[in-house]
């Protein structure tokens, strides 16, 4: 199964990555009526930033997740190996963000739902938006 990957040595922190999955997540047709609306769409992706490396983090769509076997309401599923929520079933109680041993799962101050990457499963046909995005080909979508 394809997933996304970081190479940490390219990555330049610009956060472009975060952009375009807010974007892509927030069911404007562009990124500008995406955050012209005075909401800040929220990215199921996160840049990291230290001193010495830069990395994206997302979610690693584990063989065996523990966001899911957490999932209280069974708002969380793997199906095909991808990893995704059922937002109408989520009750925002978090107890898959506790349970996630990689911080992958986003929370949101404007919904209790859940945010997390499903690899664009649901908005794109092909490699995910931040994948395309990302100007220094630091995040790829391949199999390893």
């Amino acid at each position: 199964m394809k997933k996304v990957y970081v190479n940490e040595e390219w990555c330049l922190a610009c956060h472009l990555c975060e952009y375009y999955c807010a974007a892509a997540n927030s069911g404007a047709e562009n990124m500008i009526k995406a955050f012209a609306n005075g909401k800040k769409p929220i990215s199921a992706i996160q840049v990291e930033e230290s001193d010495s490396i830069n990395f994206a983090v997302q979610c690693r769509h584990c063989p065996v997740p523990l966001c899911v076997k957490s999932c209280i309401t069974g708002a969380l599923s793997v199906k095909d190996g991808v990893v995704s929520c059922d937002e109408s079933r989520c009750v925002g109680c978090y107890t898959c963000v506790l349970a996630c041993p990689y911080g992958c799962i986003v929370t949101s101050e404007q919904s209790k739902v859940i945010r997390k990457c499903d690899l664009c499963t649901k908005n794109n046909n092909g490699d995910p938006v931040c994948v395309k995005g990302c100007p220094n080909r630091a995040i790829v979508f391949e199999e390893r």
